[in-house]
């Protein structure tokens, strides 16, 4: 049993970084409506333009967490801008922008996977030599320390603009009715302009985590897409809050399932779960039951 403790600290960490990719793809979800693709991209990209201001160019940390979040910022509404409006504005159906979405995640993990070669790399000259903080028997590094605040500081944050500010009431009224929201003056573009450049600032940070934790490659932001879209769908698609209990039940899902068996299963675990919900409850943990 004295597994058990890591297993927790385990399970924390990978609920943090899978509920900031949840919670970022839900906002953008829930103003527009449609599967973002493009959005793990994003990661990759916060997370290799970390390793080339701070290991390439040599910036101090914070500059470098700074510039990768601004990048995957202004790239996820570059997206937005040159591609999901005007397609918006011909009226294409959701199907048609989830293939767009699928064609810019393509192009920009090709242009990462040229600029950088396919090589695995780490961020250790940004975190240095890790110091470890102990949970009984388990142990979790200042680095996992402050990926789980993150976390959590940026639902109170979400919670706290999406309720407490007009913006928020803007964003809701979007989700609820993006004709309606027309109709009564707010400028929708705007707004959904805003949420994809804070859900793609987040996704940005989620990717610098996990190059900070592990390590990067180009293909990191389609794995971090795969767990965040599926602890969407379990904490309710389109619920900023629901995304963030789907993902610390599928980071304990899948730690806690590789118990006795393979780590190669925990994959496997994620999907398992996914298909349960979708047959039990397709509207997810916070998600309303359509009627």
């Amino acid at each position: 049993m004295d597994i058990v403790p890591q297993l927790i600290v385990n399970s924390l960490i990978a609920g943090s970084l899978y509920a900031l990719v949840a919670m970022s793809f839900n906002l953008i979800f829930g103003a527009t409506k449609f599967f973002n693709l493009s959005h793990g991209v994003l990661a990759a990209v916060g997370g290799y333009t970390a390793f080339f201001l701070g290991t390439t160019l040599g910036a101090p940390v914070s500059v470098a967490v700074a510039g990768a979040v601004i990048a995957a910022a202004a790239i996820g509404y570059g997206f937005e801008f040159f591609i999901f409006r005007p397609l918006r504005k011909r009226k294409a159906s959701n199907l048609v922008l989830l293939v767009a979405s699928l064609g810019a995640f393509t192009a920009v993990e090709a242009i990462i996977a040229i600029l950088f070669t396919s090589q695995f790399r780490t961020l250790s000259s940004l975190t240095g030599t890790p110091g470890v903080v102990h949970l009984g028997t388990g142990v979790m590094t200042y680095v996992q320390v402050v990926i789980l605040a993150s976390a959590v500081a940026i639902l109170i944050l979400l919670w706290l603009v999406l309720t407490r500010t007009s913006f928020g009431k803007a964003v809701r009224a979007v989700s609820d009715d993006e004709e309606v929201a027309k109709i009564v003056g707010i400028n929708t573009n705007k707004i959904i302009g805003i949420v994809f450049i804070v859900g793609s600032a987040i996704a940005g940070l989620a990717g610098v985590f996990a190059g900070m934790d592990t390590g990067i490659e180009p293909r990191m932001g389609f794995v971090l897409l795969l767990k965040g879209v599926i602890a969407a769908i379990v904490g309710g698609i389109g619920s900023v809050y629901g995304g963030f209990l789907g993902a610390f039940l599928l980071g304990f899902a899948e730690n806690f399932g590789i118990w006795y068996i393979s780590g190669e299963w925990k994959d496997a675990i994620a999907f398992a779960i996914l298909i349960i919900f979708l047959l039990v409850r397709p509207q997810g943990i916070l998600g309303k039951k359509k009627t």
